[in-house]
């Protein structure tokens, strides 16, 4: 009897208990207050039903339209519009407005903690059919609903494809409370906390019914879902047609290729891109790929991609394959691993880290608390301009990176830059001392020695202004001596950079009218080193800026998007010092970041644009449709002139102009560069 009455007793106590913890009360509308658990959620309803009619004014060119709403009820106590079910742009615009006007409101719970939950509010814009009804999404109809309206993919940890477009249409994340918007690519999960990526995606959708409209017009290839699991499946094509002011008859790329990207139970983000490639480009672009061919095998390194093989008449062969693991064990971590690239920095170029290069192997890890993000970042590189033997691979490098992000003040973000970049030998491969998430660099690189490993460290400054202007800068140190630098003599081992910029969003309160305006420049020998395989280099391109080093360059870009119509123009001028390379003259004039400093043509006397000298004019204009924006499939025409013009013969670039008509069809996924 006695354990009896204990295990009832316990029993009691647990049931207690599980009950507690499984109460769930629903929002309280201001009014509600004092009514029962019931009322309130019957008061909740009709709070907001009333108030939508009360409100809503139909656009005067629909007499009578029906569309749904799905909407939540925040855990902060707002309202968040997430889905309009209708193809009309003012009625979206309207209803967003309505909900603008509601009052606050007290979270709904569970288990006393504040939870999210959805409605759905049926609207039909007809006199006679007045009765709307909020009807809370739960059980079954919350998974059908969240199935039909809700896109998984903007609340993934997937990384959105990082190219210009894209990000210019961002900045709402660049301007929110306490956000970090250097290390790129973002990921969906961070930016829709920010940005309604839901209507962004909706506002574009075509009223297409066909199975084959929808996939065309608006919708992955292949799109499987359950209740924890998502995957796409698109195919990926970048199909040029063009011509240049030369003797080739025309230019092209032939690209082909699958992506295919998914999530598991909201916690892990996968990605893989798979292309197949051929091409032949204008006069200067094919120069510079021959230019930084390997020093064996491949036939020539394709800017902004990989090495290649000859293909027909001057034409490269150049397969490419990307793909990546992005897993978020904790709300303020996020893990990638994978082969890709990454970019640091808030403006069009990067002094750090950019995408103007081939992709690589890397561990990503990013950490976000109080005001802090910090980014520990290591990669597996390619020296493909050290001998090996025949059956021997390309010789490994690597590279490991800091950056912490602070945001100082509501305005100002202050960010904090180390590199280091070492060589793998017999003795050395990835050194363990570089996993170490918190320490210096440079004093690490002084304890192995000067030889063992390259250092760079680096400052940057965003602000913000008016929520619509940012200005942004970057400050790159590779190597100084105070006592020289401060002499003025132009001491060579001073090696460093700096950049400044600014943008201007929804420029004169022109929506999607983005200005940008940047100046860089980077003095001889930055980012070389004495051993060539300590350089800042991948594949024989830059890591940083596509200029190198031994430069300044100025560019002004304004770009503008309406519906899926898009437009973008370009400036680029500047002077970059080339190596002379001739009989009585086979010097480093720092321009050229492959070379060993060892071959440098001066100690002292060292300054910008030395050596063959080359003014250089870059001017472009692109003009497309979005067709898909699911897959960002676009159609496009671009014009490109160029104006090169140096002192004396140049071993890379003849000097001259080159106009260049371009027109295609491509699944914009990354960047191209082809000013250089």
């Amino acid at each position: 009897m006695k354990y009896k009455l204990i295990f009832i007793t316990l029993f009691m106590l647990l049931w207690g208990w599980v009950s507690q913890a499984q109460v769930k009360t629903y929002p309280v509308y201001p009014g509600c207050e004092q009514d029962s658990i019931t009322s309130k959620k019957e008061c909740f309803i009709k709070s907001v039903s009333k108030g939508f009619n009360e409100n809503f004014e139909a656009p005067n060119t629909l007499e009578s339209e029906s569309f749904t709403v799905v909407f939540t009820a925040t855990k902060e106590g707002v309202f968040y519009v997430s889905y309009v079910d209708t193809q009309h742009s003012e009625i979206k615009q309207e209803v967003r407005r309505v909900f603008s006007l509601f009052d606050t409101f007290s979270p709904a719970t569970y288990n006393n903690h504040p939870i999210d939950m959805q409605f759905l509010l049926p609207y039909p814009i007809n006199e006679k059919k007045k009765n709307t009804n909020t009807i809370p999404l739960e059980g079954k109809s919350e998974k059908q609903y969240k199935q039909k309206y809700a896109n998984s993919k903007f609340k993934s940890n997937l990384r959105i494809p990082l190219t210009h477009l894209t990000y210019q249409n961002l900045p709402n994340y660049s301007f929110a409370t306490n956000t970090h918007d250097a290390v790129k690519p973002f990921t969906y999960a961070n930016v829709s906390q920010h940005v309604n990526l839901d209507s962004l995606h909706t506002d574009l959708l075509k009223d297409k019914k066909t199975w084959l409209g929808r996939k065309f017009w608006n919708e992955n290839m292949l799109d499987i879902s359950g209740a924890n699991y998502w995957f796409h499946v698109d195919p990926i094509v970048d199909l040029q047609m063009g011509k240049d002011n030369t003797q080739e008859d025309y230019t092209y790329n032939n690209t082909r290729g699958v992506k295919i990207e998914g999530s598991l139970i909201n916690k892990i983000g996968f990605s893989s891109t798979l292309l197949e490639s051929q091409g032949r480009f204008a006069d200067y672009f094919n120069s510079y790929a021959l230019f930084k061919k390997p020093i064996s095998e491949a036939y020539a390194t394709i800017p902004s991609r990989d090495t290649s093989n000859e293909f027909k008449d001057n034409a490269f062969d150049y397969p490419m394959t990307t793909g990546y693991l992005s897993i978020t064990p904790f709300d303020f971590m996020n893990i990638q691993f994978g082969h890709d690239k990454n970019f640091i920095g808030e403006g069009y170029r990067s002094l750090f880290l950019s995408d103007v290069g081939a992709p690589y192997t890397f561990l990503k890890i990013n950490t976000k608390f109080w005001k802090i993000q910090y980014t520990n970042l290591w990669t597996w590189l390619r020296d493909v301009d050290t001998e090996t033997a025949n059956d021997e691979p390309y010789k490994r490098k690597y590279m490991a990176l800091h950056y912490l992000s602070w945001n100082a003040t509501k305005n100002l973000n202050i960010g904090l830059f180390e590199s280091v970049t070492w060589a793998k030998t017999p003795e050395r491969g990835f050194d363990v001392h570089y996993l170490n998430p918190v320490i210096f660099f440079k004093a690490l690189e002084f304890s192995n020695g000067s030889r063992a490993g390259n250092t760079t460290i680096g400052l940057s400054a965003n602000y913000r202004l008016f929520n619509t202007i940012q200005l942004y800068s970057q400050f790159l140190l590779d190597e100084m001596t105070t006592e020289f630098f401060l002499k003025g003599d132009g001491y060579w081992a001073n090696k460093y950079g700096f950049q400044f910029g600014a943008k201007y969003y929804n420029a004169f309160k022109v929506q999607n009218l983005t200005l940008q305006a940047e100046y860089n420049q980077v003095q001889p020998f930055t980012y070389s080193h004495s051993k060539t395989e300590l350089n800042y280099a991948h594949v024989n391109q830059p890591l940083a800026h596509l200029w190198e080093s031994n430069f300044n360059e100025f560019t002004a870009i304004a770009s503008y998007q309406k519906n899926r119509w898009f437009g973008k123009t370009k400036l680029i001028f500047g002077t970059k010092g080339f190596d002379i390379n001739s009989d009585t003259d086979s010097f480093s004039y720092g321009g050229n970041i492959l070379r060993s400093t060892s071959d440098k043509n001066s100690i002292f006397g060292v300054k910008l644009g030395q050596g063959n000298k080359a003014n250089i004019l870059i001017g472009e204009l692109q003009a497309g449709y979005l067709i898909n924006p699911a897959s960002n499939l676009k159609i496009f025409g671009s014009v490109l002139y160029r104006d090169f013009s140096s002192e004396l013969p140049n071993t890379i670039f003849e000097n001259k102009t080159t106009t260049w008509f371009n027109v295609g069809l491509r699944t914009d996924i990354s960047n191209w560069y082809f000013d250089f």
